[in-house]
């Protein structure tokens, strides 16, 4: 058993992928958290947001959906002069106008993870791929979920980050069948 090919590169991929990736997630903000930082891998290597992470759970306020969502246009600003994050404006204010969306999300359904749970019936989709190839970049669920958020407002949740994202907080288990996360028949990790 060995790990994902992707998580070998070096210690901080190794870890990344050992204790976060794949693994269910139902908290709102480190939900809200996983969406932003997916939002801006589009375009970059996660190995890049993999180094700004604490920079961004500093700049970001860890994250916390309401703080982010009464975020100004001076907040904005200071963002675009942190050299420790992405400073890309777009991206920027789409974390803003996300967070003001899932507070929304969080007033209809109690949550934001019910709502996206929802979208697997609650339990992860594991799928039983032996190579990286074999690996999709989106799936007909994030299709959907993508579309769904699109009509909701929601800003840069193309299929393809959304999958990504999915992934990530383990509502898709895709850790290849050889990989010593895989999960077990009891839903328990193997590391």
């Amino acid at each position: 058993m060995t790990r994902c090919d992707w998580a070998m590169s070096n210690a901080a991929m190794q870890v990344y992928h050992d204790t976060v990736w794949g693994r269910p997630e139902y908290d709102d903000q480190q939900l809200f958290r996983k969406l932003v930082l997916d939002m801006n891998q589009a375009g970059l290597s996660w190995q890049t947001i993999l180094n700004k992470m604490a920079n961004f759970d500093q700049a970001y306020d860890d994250f916390d959906i309401q703080t982010v969502a009464g975020y100004t246009e001076a907040k904005v600003d200071s963002l675009m002069l942190d050299a420790g994050i992405i400073r890309n404006r777009r991206k920027i204010e789409a974390a803003i106008h996300n967070a003001q969306q899932v507070l929304a999300i969080q007033k209809e359904y109690g949550s934001f993870a019910t709502f996206l749970w929802q979208y697997v019936n609650d339990q992860p989709i594991v799928n039983h791929f032996e190579n990286i190839t074999e690996v999709p970049t989106h799936s007909a669920v994030s299709d959907q979920l993508a579309k769904d958020l699109k009509k909701r407002g929601f800003k840069f949740v193309g299929t393809t980050t959304i999958y990504a994202f999915m992934e990530a907080v383990g509502m898709v288990n895709d850790h290849l069948v050889t990989c010593i996360c895989r999960q077990n028949q009891v839903g328990q990790f193997d590391v």
